[in-house]
């Protein structure tokens, strides 16, 4: 039998260069896909805590008093070059859904689409790798999966988790007077795009493969944390994107104080260079109407605000006593660079943001 193309020539391409976007900024936008779920009609199961009907990261379906099921699934094009690198990005993401419903993840099973015609086998099985030496730091084994063969490399996981009924954690259940903590430094979505005009430095890389590999694991805890209202993810949407879904599922608005937004080093600088992706714009087309930016803000932070994240951080809900709590929590599961980023407020689910004097 004839070798592959890949076996002919091990030196695979670029990773990048066969894709069309990256990461989570694949997303479909989400003006497009709030108009697509509005045709579909859910039906009523008892036992379905979490399913369409008011959309959430991840699914939930109560077993018993004592347990519920939380499923997900993830999954996205290249957003680095390195296969190993890719895999731990896509995977750690995919969990970060089981986490921001407040579960612990079980299994998962592995979601793989590659032009095997083009890529190496040895390329191919450092994707999976990648995926698997996460899910092995998270303590859940990879059980299974699926494969097919496809024009551009696609990877992902479908987790599997567990969560006591009453310890759900949804984007509804905020309440007014709530603070906002955000788990994980923004601009990920710039570095991204640094790095596939060339512009991105070793150092920018290690930050960028440092945020995206970053557990979200604090979500677990941060369930049985009293005090602790209401969570979700940054991802696809960016942070203003992800806040409004918060905000609109708790009906309660958002009061962002710009300057106490963390930012991965030099993301500002590549922002003003022109680093910037597609998916900002389409994301304040979809719901820029709902936001208010105040004066003084820096000339970019409408695309930094619109910033598609990938495996981003936590949002948190929660009362203003719990914050210090919430904060200690998060840093112990790795994410020391969580911020208190602003307050809920009585009004119609929309969010402003101004630049707060801190002197």
């Amino acid at each position: 039998m004839a070798a592959s193309i890949a076996e002919e020539n091990p030196a695979s391409p670029r990773l990048t260069a066969l894709s069309h976007g990256g990461g989570c900024g694949c997303k479909i936008s989400p003006g497009i896909l709030s108009d697509l779920l509005k045709r579909v009609t859910p039906k009523h199961y008892p036992d379905l805590l979490v399913g369409l009907e008011v959309p959430d990261d991840a699914a939930v379906f109560r077993l018993n008093n004592q347990q519920a099921v939380v499923a997900t699934t993830d999954f996205f094009m290249p957003i680095v070059d390195d296969p190993f690198d890719f895999g731990r990005i896509a995977a750690t993401n995919a969990l970060s859904d089981i986490y921001a419903m407040g579960g612990t993840p079980l299994f998962a099973l592995a979601i793989l689409g590659m032009p095997v015609n083009v890529l190496s086998r040895a390329t191919i099985a450092r994707v999976l790798e990648g995926g698997e030496s996460v899910c092995l730091q998270a303590g859940l084994p990879v059980a299974g999966g699926h494969s097919i063969d496809s024009v551009e490399p696609i990877y992902g996981l479908a987790a599997i988790g567990v969560v006591h009924p009453d310890r759900v954690l949804r984007k509804g259940g905020a309440r007014s007077g709530d603070v906002i903590v955000l788990g994980k430094p923004l601009g990920i979505g710039v570095l991204s795009a640094a790095f596939k005009k060339g512009m991105l430095d070793p150092d920018g890389y290690a930050a960028l493969i440092g945020v995206t590999t970053q557990l979200n694991r604090a979500g677990t805890a941060l369930a049985s944390l009293n005090g602790v209202h209401a969570m979700t993810d940054v991802t696809g949407f960016g942070l203003l994107g992800h806040l409004l879904e918060l905000c609109r599922s708790s009906d309660v608005g958002a009061r962002i104080d710009y300057s106490s937004l963390p930012w991965i080093p030099g993301v500002r600088e590549l922002a003003e260079a022109g680093c910037v992706t597609g998916a900002s714009s389409r994301n304040w087309d979809a719901y820029g109407q709902q936001v208010s930016l105040g004066a003084g803000l820096l000339p970019n932070a409408k695309v930094l605000l619109t910033d598609p994240q990938t495996s981003g951080g936590l949002i948190v809900a929660c009362e203003q006593e719990a914050a210090d709590r919430v904060l200690a929590c998060l840093a112990a599961g790795g994410n020391d660079c969580a911020r208190v980023i602003g307050t809920l407020v009585d009004g119609a689910p929309c969010v402003e943001v101004a630049w707060v004097s801190h002197g």
